[in-house]
């Protein structure tokens, strides 16, 4: 009995140091462990204080806050493994593998998460905008991470992967207050060109939505095939630019027919020879 106690007793003796050493170890890595936690919820609760301010769009706000977020628990998390006592090197190789195993994965889902970070910080159009982008022409109803959605005049709901927008041009026709119509009305050769110049002159002068300023132009842009072609750039705001295009379409070809000229169409002469 005297020797069990001795062991025991010699036993005891070994194991407590090593049980009280193990045990601050792992009461210094939950002591990382929360602090970590209350570091990351205010350095979230900073950045949404932050980012209100700024009126960043709310898509990003979130996806910022929570990387930021993730990003301190998973080093609090890798310091704390150090302070039991845990080879942190081969814990960083093996989520260095698992990211890079992630990555390869998702490829095209995080270029597309990468070109919706940049659409959103660089603001390169907003919703409500009339946009040309991947090919595709509409009014932006959403901008998310991963995709843009757009609807076009048709009321037809187009879902644009972000890559395929900020890797190309992107044409916003929303941006500017201001727009050109640029516009060509042909008349016959017969016609007198200053009276026909003079017609569409009035005809934009008589418009409201024709601005002074920028001046328009009307000028003499090319001898065609069946008409001499006239440029005509009226400027206006943007939210005029299709009705005032439907309503001088419209005006040009009345007020040169009233004035006296032709509106010439295509057309061929064709001449027969007569083979003896």
């Amino acid at each position: 009995m005297q020797d069990l106690s001795g062991e025991l007793t010699s036993l005891s003796e070994q194991l407590l140091p090593a049980l009280w050493e193990w045990g601050l170890k792992v009461l210094g890595g939950i002591v990382v462990l929360i602090i970590g936690l209350i570091i990351a919820k205010w350095v979230r609760r900073g950045l949404a204080r932050l980012f209100d301010r700024t009126e960043m769009d709310k898509t990003l706000e979130k996806f910022l806050t929570r990387l930021f977020y993730y990003l301190i628990l998973i080093v609090a998390a890798v310091a704390a493994l150090g302070m039991m006592g845990v080879q942190t090197a081969s814990v960083l190789t093996l989520l260095g593998a698992a990211g890079l195993a992630v990555g390869l994965a998702l490829q095209g889902t995080l270029s597309n998460v990468a070109a919706g970070v940049m659409l959103l910080i660089f603001r390169p159009f907003r919703v409500g905008d009339f946009v040309d982008v991947g090919g595709t022409a509409g009014s932006v109803d959403y901008i998310g991470l991963f995709a843009t959605t757009l609807n076009t005049p048709d009321n037809v709901r187009i879902v644009v992967p972000n890559s395929g927008i900020y890797g190309g041009t992107i044409k916003n026709f929303s941006f500017n207050e201001l727009r050109r119509n640029d516009m060509v009305v042909g008349i016959s050769y017969d016609d007198d060109i200053g009276l026909a110049m003079d017609t569409i002159r009035s005809i934009l002068d008589s418009d409201g939505r024709v601005l002074k300023d920028p001046e328009y132009q009307v000028a003499v842009s090319e001898l065609g095939d069946s008409s001499v072609n006239l440029v005509v750039r009226p400027w206006c705001n943007a939210s005029d630019y299709w009705n005032l295009r439907f309503d001088l379409t419209r005006a040009f070809k009345e007020g040169l027919e009233a004035a006296g000229c032709s509106i010439p169409y295509p057309q061929q002469d064709v001449h027969l020879h007569q083979v003896g």
